[in-house]
């Protein structure tokens, strides 16, 4: 066996693997062997009962049910058992076997109704072009086909339009459950739709929680962290000289160590809060002498100039220009040769401006090359409408500028 018949009988193996599961999984349910049971005992009492002997009666000239009449009765309900799986084929199979058995002279009734079963299961699944001419098809076939090739005259003009009028009345309840069908499954995916976009939402919040919180934990820690290395190395530089004089950096430790506990401390009672607010109060542009404290006690001369007329701001934005003002000295602190920086903040009509310059080199990177730390000064600007810019002067130095919109009162 060549190794393309051997792939081919591979397939061929599977998809009638895949069919036969399919066929186990739909005579599982119990309508779609129920329907067809019903099926064909209507078919064979409503067969059987009116002919009362061969014959049929004075005026019908059927031919007497035998074994193979039965076998046609029989046969319409076993199809429908596949209908859910082969839906188009099991209306051909019907569609043959009605016309067989109506052509055999065993007359009219009851058959029809596995014909009905199973153009009703084929129009609502598959395509309109290839099940709603099968009914027209049929038509023509009871009209003029049957009687032509059986030498007999077609039926009257009223029955033959009474037949198409409930053939009509089929197509349209077929297209009604194709729309009841098409309404569901809509109903279903706009859940599904929904439900993505709930979870979806869900991540995003949770993208952006995480985000602000490792923003605030930065912000946080970073200039106390900072503030505390710079000290320890100074610390350390002289104790062995001069002992005397390492007092005063110890005690920036000590502060700083201590501002730190409380601002964690802060922080996770706001993250365990319902409202996320802070319990303790959080420092304001306003308190400049407080916001640079930390930066003087490692030895960094730090100005502070304010322009225009100071006044209450919004809270967010108030916070916002602090941390911003604290993580720019401390890139002065850990990332330059400063000796010191400039902090200046403009009261404008109609926007804040908060602007710190130092005058060194710096010692690796420029921060602003993709540090966290421009990074979230940067999205703490953008959150509130405002922007942050950052510029390296030729001659050396640093300058970080952030701007925020306030409104034209003030409030």
């Amino acid at each position: 066996m060549t190794y393309a018949s051997r792939r081919t009988s591979t397939w061929a193996g599977a998809y009638y693997r895949a069919d036969m599961d399919a066929v186990r999984a739909a005579l599982r349910r119990p309508v779609v062997w129920l329907v067809p049971l019903v099926v064909a005992a209507i078919q064979l009492a409503g067969s059987v009962g009116p002919r009362h002997g061969p014959g049929g009666g004075p005026d019908i000239d059927w031919v007497p049910l035998n074994w193979f009449g039965y076998l046609l009765l029989v046969a319409g309900p076993i199809a429908l058992l596949l209908r859910t799986v082969y839906p188009y084929a099991v209306l051909l199979v019907v569609l043959v076997i009605t016309f067989v058995y109506v052509a055999a002279g065993f007359g009219y009734g009851p058959v029809f109704l596995s014909l009905v079963v199973a153009f009703l299961t084929a129009a609502c699944v598959g395509s309109r072009w290839w099940t709603y001419p099968l009914p027209v098809l049929g038509w023509a076939a009871v009209v003029w086909l049957l009687p032509w090739l059986r030498g007999e005259p077609g039926p009257p003009v009223a029955v033959s339009t009474g037949l198409a009028a409930w053939l009509l009345v089929l197509i349209a309840v077929a297209e009604g459950i194709r729309q009841r069908r098409a309404v569901i499954v809509a109903r279903r995916q706009r859940r599904a739709a929904m439900a993505r976009e709930a979870a979806s939402e869900q991540e995003r919040q949770a993208t952006q929680a995480r985000l602000s919180i490792a923003r605030e934990l930065h912000d946080v820690l970073a200039h106390s962290l900072s503030m505390i290395n710079v000290q320890s190395s100074v610390a350390l530089e002289l104790l062995s000289e001069h002992p005397e004089r390492a007092a005063p950096a110890l005690a920036a430790i000590k502060d700083a160590s201590r501002q730190a506990i409380s601002d964690v401390h802060s922080l996770v009672s706001a993250l365990r809060t319902d409202a996320g607010e802070p319990t303790a109060p959080t420092p304001g542009i306003a308190d400049l002498d407080s916001l640079v404290s930390a930066a003087r006690a490692t030895g960094l001369t730090v100005k502070t100039s304010i322009e225009g007329s100071p006044r209450t701001l919004p809270a967010v934005v108030d916070v916002a220009a602090a941390r911003i003002v604290q993580e720019s000295l401390t890139n002065v602190v850990r990332h330059s040769t400063a000796d010191q920086a400039t902090v200046t903040v403009t009261y404008g009509s109609s926007e804040l401006v908060v602007a710190v310059d130092n005058d060194g080199r710096p010692l690796n990177s420029s921060p602003s090359s993709g540090g966290s730390g421009i990074t979230g000064m940067r999205e703490r600007a953008r959150a509130l409408g405002g922007d942050l810019s950052v510029r390296r002067h030729p001659g050396g130095g640093f300058s970080v500028r952030a701007s925020f919109p306030l409104s034209g009162d003030g409030s």
